[in-house]
């Protein structure tokens, strides 16, 4: 069993005075129980089980066959920004029979990562479609799996009918680094958005 971590990374700085909950999103088996734990200054909490037989009638697996645990309710995990800003990480079950459980997730949510696959882009409509019902910006981040498609941006862009200004990166969700600079494209977009509402 690993060791508890330190005091200084369980607790707040003190200076912390805004908190903002970011929703981690995408379909069956794209990696937001990765990203998460990459990310997460904590020990993120987890709630993955293993796939019985009786999911695996209702679940679509394809592209994931070797996939043997799932997220059941969610992931979560903090990274602190600044002195004084702090994101809460929320990942969300993948699976269409999740929906409305991750519909209540949104609630007091600033935005979302949609992490999406190129072998199954299809797959994400539902989710940003659900988003988009719900008024939530969100960001798109490919992650990007061995021996997957490879696609221009403009081409996946287009596939996925995402808005122009919607931002659209890049990413490995094993790597801190690209998983960061994932995350910062929704913080800046968040903040564009924000600044813009103000002064219209």
């Amino acid at each position: 069993m690993g060791s508890a971590p330190a005091s200084d990374d369980v607790y707040l700085r003190p200076g912390v005075r805004t908190a903002v909950k970011i929703l981690v999103v995408g379909h069956f088996a794209v990696g937001k129980t990765t990203f998460v734990g990459t990310l997460s200054e904590i020990r993120p909490l987890h709630t993955e089980e293993v796939m019985t037989e009786a999911g695996a009638l209702v679940d679509d697996l394809e592209g994931a066959r070797g996939k043997t645990t799932t997220t059941v309710a969610l992931d979560f995990g903090r990274l602190t920004l600044s002195d004084h800003v702090v994101l809460y990480l929320f990942g969300t079950p993948g699976q269409q029979r999740f929906t409305e459980l991750w519909r209540d997730m949104t609630r007091g949510a600033l935005g979302a990562l949609v992490l999406a696959d190129t072998r199954r882009l299809g797959q994400s409509f539902d989710v940003m479609g659900v988003l988009e019902e719900l008024g939530l910006p969100y960001a798109v981040a490919l992650n990007e799996f061995d021996g997957a498609p490879q696609h221009t941006l403009d081409e996946v862009r287009e596939a996925l009918d995402l808005l122009p200004d919607t931002p659209l990166v890049r990413c490995d969700a094993r790597d801190r680094h690209s998983s960061t600079r994932a995350l910062i494209s929704l913080v800046e977009y968040l903040l564009t958005r924000t600044s813009e509402l103000e002064h219209a």
